[in-house]
């Protein structure tokens, strides 16, 4: 229908303009239901037709982060995003050590379960484990990471005092793009936030921390509004991975449909 495809092709060109991309996962979601792709649109835009809002790169970079995540692992926004990202100047560099910093992500297996183990072992009444002071050596290891990463939680302190070997080597881990890395710290604070109040992910203490971070390295309000405006479109990707094969299964069913009605009329006959 000329009328239906001259939409289409208006909200494509809407799109670019708006986004400033444009790539095939959007193919099938604008050819199944123009009024969805539009809606999406129109929500996925509003911080890209901010004009004083972060710069490209970094929205850029934030798509990267969720999408890479663990949590997520969503390998062809991910592509996508890294392209973009290059493309507003992004270095490879940069882009590596966005997946630095979201590569610690895993270590909130120990931030949420060793606190639990520190509140069983009293209950236990364990208490030399949970309460005896932090050793000399330990002490130095909580004044390095404070020195690198700039701040302490008591998230940690139950990490450090039962195992020291492990937070020095997370430590060493996690303080490697702070080290020699390029992104301001409060862009990295920015990329933890979007890593942890991804909905894929939503780690409430972490967010809890790095809005503080940002805060103190110079972030506003208002920009890291914008960050959960960027991963909060994280859902569209159940449209993106999941249309196509919508198209794919339902282009299958006329021939299958076919095939059933010929098998019927052979039975008819033999009968």
């Amino acid at each position: 229908m000329p009328d239906t495809d001259a939409r289409r092709r208006a909200l494509r060109e809407e799109f670019e303009r708006a986004r400033g991309y444009w790539s095939e996962v959007w193919n099938d979601l604008l050819e199944l239901d123009p009024d969805f792709f539009e809606a999406y649109m129109n929500l996925s835009s509003v911080p890209w037709r901010r004009a004083d809002g972060l710069e490209p790169k970094l929205r850029e970079l934030i798509y990267v982060a969720i999408d890479a995540s663990t949590t997520h692992l969503y390998g062809a926004g991910t592509r996508i995003h890294m392209r973009n990202a290059l493309k507003y100047g992004a270095t490879r560099e940069e882009i590596m050590e966005v997946l630095q910093l979201t590569s610690v992500l895993g270590v909130h297996s120990c931030t949420v379960g060793v606190p639990i183990l520190m509140e069983e072992l009293a209950l236990a009444g364990r208490t030399m484990e949970t309460e005896r002071p932090l050793t000399p050596e330990q002490e130095a290891l909580k004044a390095e990471f404070v020195a690198t990463r700039g701040y302490w939680s008591e998230l940690w302190e139950g990490v450090l005092r039962l195992s020291p070997e492990y937070f020095e080597a997370y430590k060493e881990f996690s303080s490697v793009p702070w080290r020699k890395g390029t992104l301001s710290p409060r862009d990295k604070e920015l990329v933890y936030i979007a890593i942890d109040a991804a909905t894929t992910h939503l780690y409430e203490p972490g967010i809890r921390i790095h809005i503080r971070n940002a805060l103190k390295h110079g972030a506003t309000a208002a920009e890291i509004m914008e960050v959960f405006e960027l991963i909060s479109v994280l859902g569209i990707h159940t449209c993106t991975d999941s249309v196509p094969i919508l198209m794919e299964v339902s282009a299958e069913r006329p021939a299958a449909e076919g095939n059933g009605a010929a098998a019927a009329e052979r039975a008819a006959a033999s009968g």
